[in-house]
């Protein structure tokens, strides 16, 4: 278009001179009637992206990575002329969103409807919008864009395996002592009653004793004895093992998808392995905890209840292996969190064994550590994991290892080392 443009202020500039040579007010009138197009088409262009609404409608803010996320996007012209054309672009930085649309004729008062469908192939926190308007004269003179920041957040939480039996350290079911702590959840363990209080769910109400007293009397519950599962997912930078074909936005941003198939990163078989895990124990109803370092402190106290996976989902949907701690140094500061004969399962990738030896001692303590060890050898690492190996079963810690190109599922399914 500024080829154009420069066109007509040439053919403008010349009308003048041979005007001013010849005297003949033709060319003067020739240079006045294209100086006013060019005011024409400029007024025409900034008119084009005026009294246009956009409205866009997620499905839902929250997906999941092999689900899709859905769209719906509507132009509105509110004005009294038509649009002859406009391009609608997307801003959006959720990988293979392509929501831009270019819309050839809307007359006044008309409506322009289309939906976008994604296939989400990346986990992580995205933005959808800011959107932006342009459009231009019927001469292709001049351009106009118009600048929409409205944006929204969008997360999409990390693919999940099935699993099917995951092997805990043995005792834990029966023999523990109760810990003798009141919890809102309904258990096996009633500890007494009392009156009912607003918001207490009509499960919890002691028929027999509201019959007697003539009001209504609920349980109080408190937790089952050694139930605590807690997740410890090592993401320290020093144990990141990633594959030459893995490309990364800016060098260390979210990976950039070349497939539907899980990423050849230790860092994602770590995210997948837990989250896996994660939605295992809460469908087995077990009391799950959280710790990790992202490189900042995560850490969620043992909770029986759906909303724990929520929020452990929405936590490695954007975790990152940038932690400087490593895991040696995890186990030694959370250590005295984990109660006496709760389970541990470590997830790392990590080639040290200066935290096999903490294990060890938590495990003297009464805590069951309990290994996924994702193999950095299988992933191209230069450092050998027989050491972490060979030390796992010397300190009797059970030790699943997921391998590069292994079946998530099928790999934590299996009998432990």
């Amino acid at each position: 278009m500024s080829d154009r443009r420069i066109a007509i202020y040439l053919l403008i500039i010349v009308a003048l001179l041979v005007g001013l040579g010849t005297g003949k007010t033709a060319f003067f009138s020739l240079s006045y009637l294209l100086g006013a197009l060019l005011i024409a088409a400029m007024i025409w262009a900034w008119i084009a992206v005026r009294r246009i609404s956009i409205g866009r409608q997620t499905a839902s803010r929250r997906s999941q990575v092999g689900r899709v996320l859905s769209e719906s996007f509507s132009v509105q012209n509110r004005g009294i002329f038509p649009k002859l054309w406009m391009e609608i672009r997307d801003h959006s930085d959720l990988p293979n969103h392509r929501a831009s649309q270019v819309i050839a004729l809307l007359g006044p008062k008309r409506t322009h409807n289309w939906q976008v469908q994604t296939l989400c192939q990346v986990r992580g926190e995205f933005t959808l919008g800011p959107m932006s308007i342009i459009s231009g004269d019927p001469f292709g003179l001049f351009l106009h864009e118009r600048h929409i920041h409205a944006s929204e957040r969008v997360i999409v939480y990390p693919i999940v395996f099935p699993v099917t039996n995951f092997s805990l350290p043995g005792g834990l079911y029966s023999g523990g002592e109760a810990q003798r702590q009141w919890t809102q959840q309904v258990t096996t363990n009633a500890a007494g009653v009392r009156e009912y209080a607003q918001g207490d769910s009509i499960n919890r109400i002691h028929w027999k004793s509201t019959a007697r007293r003539g009001k209504l009397i609920v349980k109080e519950f408190e937790l089952d004895p050694m139930v605590d599962i807690w997740l410890l997912v090592d993401f320290s930078a020093a144990s990141l093992v990633e594959d030459k074909t893995v490309q990364r936005l800016g060098g260390i941003g979210t990976i950039i998808p070349t497939s539907a198939a899980l990423p050849n990163s230790t860092e994602e078989y770590l995210v997948a392995s837990a989250a896996s895990l994660a939605s295992y124990f809460v469908e087995q109803e077990r009391a799950l905890g959280f710790v990790a370092q992202l490189p900042q402190r995560e850490f969620q106290p043992p909770e029986r209840s759906p909303r724990r996976l929520t929020r452990v989902m929405e936590t490695l949907a954007i975790a990152r292996s940038l932690a400087p701690l490593g895991l040696y140094d995890i186990l030694v500061n959370e250590g005295r969190n984990f109660s006496r004969g709760a389970t541990l399962v470590i997830l790392t990738a990590t080639t040290e064994v200066r935290w096999i030896q903490e294990a060890f001692i938590l495990a003297r303590r009464g805590t069951r550590p309990t290994c996924v060890y994702v193999d950095p050898v299988s992933f191209g690492g230069r450092q050998s994991s027989e050491e972490v190996l060979k030390s796992l079963e010397m300190s009797r810690i059970p030790t699943v290892v997921v391998r590069k190109g292994d079946p998530i599922g099928t790999a934590l399914s299996q009998r432990p080392q």
